[in-house]
């Protein structure tokens, strides 16, 4: 299993730097695909001098250059970006008939989405959509379970970046997103963005992406990001399928890899620094998948999202 440490070495934007990995330990910034180092040759240069015990660093360039910036081994990585110019652009002209239909469903449904303050009644309310079902995506949900205490210390993590939307049937949440801008208000990514299954019908995951294209719209953010568009050799699912119809694209940018140790270069050479769901044949592992997916919903009976 992976052991997970949190250190603040100097010079890295006082921020914290997690450090993971058993056989090969793999060091990186905090939520490195939402915040970007302002000088990862500094940054590199930090730990080194920390002998923390990490024999990698890893850090993701930022959106939109593709282009190798820095002289340190890299494997191109990718987001699913939505390039924005202006909200009616992409209402019109960027995305996808169903995805359209659905966010105007949730408005004739009587879903209202609107910015929020972190507050008591929002923390509740995530607190609510987190503990709805163990199980979404067709896979184990790691926040299923948390207390209100956990949550409301995930929730508040980076307030000077982040915007809240709630989408609300009456006065109940039932669903939200946490979105994190950039340090430079280049792109900002869809840090949490969850909806109550029992509410699917009023399609709040589609309001919510269009509320989050405005916000960033009207703060002339120009890319919106969510999560990766291809996990390793995966490139097809429901999640997949829900972004491209919303606009979302592949855009690809390099992922630097710098030995820390003379482990760390044997370990990045031999392809060590990889973890093993990236390295099975993607015609083992979408079988492998079905399987658990059809397991765990014998076993714990959860409802079933829809994109």
């Amino acid at each position: 299993m992976d052991t997970c440490e949190i250190m603040r070495p100097p010079l890295l934007d006082s921020r914290p730097i997690q450090v993971r990995g058993t056989l090969v330990s793999i060091a990186r910034l905090d939520a490195d695909d939402f915040l970007f180092l302002s000088d990862p040759e500094a940054a590199v240069r930090a730990l080194r001098a920390s002998r923390r015990g990490a024999d990698l660093f890893t850090f993701l360039q930022p959106l939109p250059d593709s282009s190798i910036r820095y002289p340190y081994p890299y494997e191109m990585d990718n987001f699913a970006a939505l390039p924005i110019t202006t909200f009616d652009e992409w209402w019109n002209k960027q995305i996808g008939f169903k995805a359209r239909n659905k966010a105007k469903q949730a408005a004739k449904k009587g879903v209202v989405v609107r910015e929020v303050s972190l507050n008591e009644k929002l923390v509740e309310g995530i607190w609510e959509i987190y503990n709805e079902t163990p199980i979404r995506q067709g896979r184990r949900f790691p926040h299923y379970g948390k207390g209100l205490d956990a949550v409301r210390r995930m929730s508040a993590t980076f307030p000077e970046h982040s915007i809240f939307l709630g989408a609300f049937y009456g006065d109940r949440l039932i669903g939200f997103v946490k979105l994190v801008a950039d340090q430079t208000r280049t792109q900002a990514g869809l840090m949490h963005i969850l909806s109550l299954i029992a509410h699917r019908e009023k399609a709040p995951t589609n309001a919510l992406v269009a509320a989050a294209v405005r916000a960033c719209a009207d703060r002339g953010i120009r890319y919106l990001t969510y999560a990766r568009y291809a996990y390793g050799r995966k490139e097809q699912s429901s999640l997949a399928d829900f972004k491209e119809r919303n606009g979302f694209v592949r855009m690809d940018v390099p992922r630097y890899y710098v030995p820390l140790t003379p482990w760390g270069a044997l370990a990045l050479r031999l392809g060590l620094h990889r973890s093993l769901k990236e390295r099975i044949p993607e015609g083992v592992a979408a079988p492998l998948r079905s399987l658990r997916a059809a397991w765990y919903q014998r076993r714990f009976g959860a409802a079933v999202e829809s994109a």
